[in-house]
């Protein structure tokens, strides 16, 4: 998929995000006001941060998207790791804030009021979920936006949690308090797992962390296969956002001509266009060494060689 068209699914799918989350806040917050639900509170709470995440994944979409300028000549890709990173602080925090209360409704329980209304809310909240993370996985799948993926991750966790407090409230209609605080803590729980699986992947990414074994395997494999070329060495990859960028020494016979080992790397470019569209690609070309022509990626020279 060219970046265009990704570029317009990914905004579409943060707006999608920011109206489920809004809409989802304001019947969320009448349930709590009305019920007193620690879970229902937890469940509003963590409403309230995809809404703010929804907005800065926004922000950090339209900035990632910017193209490459004379400031930032790697483009701006890494905003959706730093939007990343915004998620899981705030995700951090507000779980902790939870978690203290429910602690407070467990060792002192308060009666809730209102539980059908709860449920009720907390099936719209499922409802719209679902549909929002449906559309949110596809165009992961197409983009493979991070901050897309965190959104998504956030609302698949909406659907566990309101299911959470949906049994929460029945329990405490029949008079057993202390599931509303337990769902409670549950709630907290998930938000810290969630807030790590934004971390690691927006570390790796602001890191520079090399692709996958799998991907430059396939990189080296393609790029060996190429005609004239009788080595390979130097293989870097990163990832900043949708743009990946590949750099490479590729060994030639050193009697061709400049141009002929022009020709080489071009054609290695092109090969490696059509698996990777949105990479970045730098070839440097030099003289063969002593190496096989027979060289696997296993013997690929480390980076300190």
């Amino acid at each position: 998929m060219d970046k265009a068209k990704a570029g317009m699914l990914m905004r579409w799918a943060s707006r999608a995000a920011i109206t489920v989350s809004f809409t989802l806040v304001l019947t969320k917050a009448v349930a709590w006001w009305l019920s007193d639900s620690v879970a229902m509170f937890g469940s509003l709470t963590d409403s309230f941060l995809d809404l703010a995440a929804s907005l800065v994944t926004l922000f950090a979409i339209k900035t990632a998207l910017t193209p490459a300028d004379e400031e930032h000549r790697f483009g701006h890709g890494k905003a959706e790791a730093l939007a990343g990173l915004f998620q899981a602080a705030v995700m951090s925090g507000s779980a902790v804030f939870i978690a203290l209360e429910a602690i407070g409704q467990i060792t002192d329980p308060q009666e809730a009021r209102a539980s059908n209304l709860v449920i009720a809310v907390s099936g719209l909240a499922i409802v719209l979920s679902l549909i929002l993370v449906v559309f949110q996985a596809y165009v992961v799948k197409k983009t493979g936006s991070l901050a897309i993926a965190g959104d998504n991750l956030h609302y698949k966790g909406d659907l566990l949690l309101n299911l959470g407090v949906m049994a929460s409230a029945y329990a405490v209609s029949m008079g057993v308090s202390s599931v509303d605080g337990i769902a409670g803590l549950m709630i907290a729980a998930y938000i810290v797992y969630g807030a790590y699986d934004i971390v690691k992947p927006a570390l790796d990414m602001l890191m520079d962390k090399e692709l996958s074994d799998r991907d430059r395997e396939t990189i080296f494999n393609l790029a060996h296969e190429s005609p004239g070329v009788r080595g390979l060495n130097q293989l870097k990859t990163r990832q900043a956002g949708r743009d990946c960028f590949i750099q490479m020494n590729i060994e030639v016979d050193g009697n061709l001509s400049v141009n002929e080992g022009h020709m080489i790397a071009t054609e290695i470019e092109a090969t490696l266009s059509e698996e990777f569209p949105d990479a970045d690609i730098v070839i440097h070309i030099e003289p063969s060494s002593e190496r096989s022509v027979e060289q696997t990626f296993e013997e690929l020279p480390k980076l300190e060689e």
